[in-house]
């Protein structure tokens, strides 16, 4: 992260107009009326593909809450190693490109390190996370600042799906209190945790958004931002969100390997740290949607909703 950012039908009923010899339409009538309705049907089929989904993940359903959080912290891991094994090409970028004072580059790049790695290490471990969580959203925030790229538009979408991931950390930490207060604190617990989940969901698309005005135009392309699209609009509005993202988790990927494969570029190429930072990015945004798979979309969605009515 910082090396980027530095140096690189109607049915009315059974009603029987036509005496005693109309039983028998009557009871078509009484069939017609069971028939499901296209959506239904829908439903159904959706219904059956969650099931199908829900008995293979069954093995890992356990730890996907720890491999969530470890890939949304993965980018900072990543951003604070960086930092370390870079120290002087940052020092240089701080100071001669942005004009950064000499004492203050190195306190901006040490305090920068310690808030990511603890931050992640907390999240990981379940500790702290409301603090964690500030802290890192705080090193989202000053690196924007200090790196000059707060105006950068794929920068500023891929952290807000950074962030969204962070979020949906938050819900879940909140989710796994199991001695909430009784009476109105605990109401308030529940209404906090309902709001943060559903922003944690809109954020995590914004990745998707910025996917779609980069890159070259292809065949290909259009067939997946269309199916990418779809399942960005239902985990936003939380209908079969679980299955949406699932399908946005396979999307990217199969896109984080085959384009963002750092590993297959010579240690010197133009690139290399470019597709490395996306790498890792994409990494921590599929983490926060496996731990949208593990939570469900919350109370404010479509889901929840038709369980009321």
């Amino acid at each position: 992260m910082a090396q980027i950012r530095g140096t690189a039908g109607y049915h009315l009923g059974n009603q029987n107009a036509f005496g005693p010899g109309s039983s028998q339409h009557g009871g078509g009538m009484n069939s017609a009326t069971n028939d499901p309705s296209p959506l239904d049907a829908i439903r159904q089929q959706t219904s059956k593909i969650e099931d199908w989904l829900d008995t293979i993940s069954d093995p890992v359903k356990p730890y996907l809450p720890m491999i969530g959080r470890f890939l949304i912290v993965v980018t900072f891991l990543e951003d604070a190693l960086r930092i370390l094994t870079q120290w002087n090409d940052q020092l240089v970028y701080l100071h001669d490109y942005r004009h950064i004072p000499r004492g203050i580059t190195h306190l901006f790049l040490i305090i920068n390190v310690i808030a990511m790695t603890a931050s992640s290490v907390l999240i990981i471990a379940r500790r702290y996370s409301e603090y964690a969580v500030m802290g890192l959203i705080g090193v989202v925030v000053t690196q924007a600042l200090g790196y000059g790229l707060i105006f950068d538009l794929n920068f500023f979408l891929r952290n807000l799906s950074v962030m969204g991931g962070l979020l949906m950390v938050l819900s879940d930490s909140w989710v796994r209190k199991k001695f909430a207060p009784a009476g109105l604190p605990q109401l308030d617990e529940k209404d906090r945790k309902m709001y943060f989940q559903l922003a944690g969901r809109v954020l995590l698309i914004f990745l998707f958004v910025g996917f779609v005005f980069a890159g070259e135009w292809s065949v290909g392309r259009v067939i997946v931002i269309v199916i990418g699209a779809v399942a960005c609009v239902m985990v936003a509005v939380g209908f079969k969100a679980k299955w949406s993202a699932i399908i946005l988790v396979m999307i990217l990927s199969v896109f984080n390997i085959l384009v963002n494969n750092f590993w297959t570029l010579h240690p010197h190429h133009p690139h290399k740290d470019f597709a490395k930072y996306d790498f890792f990015q994409i990494l921590s945004i599929v983490g926060g949607l496996l731990l949208l798979v593990n939570m469900g979309p919350g109370q404010v969605s479509f889901d929840e909703k038709k369980k009321v009515y």
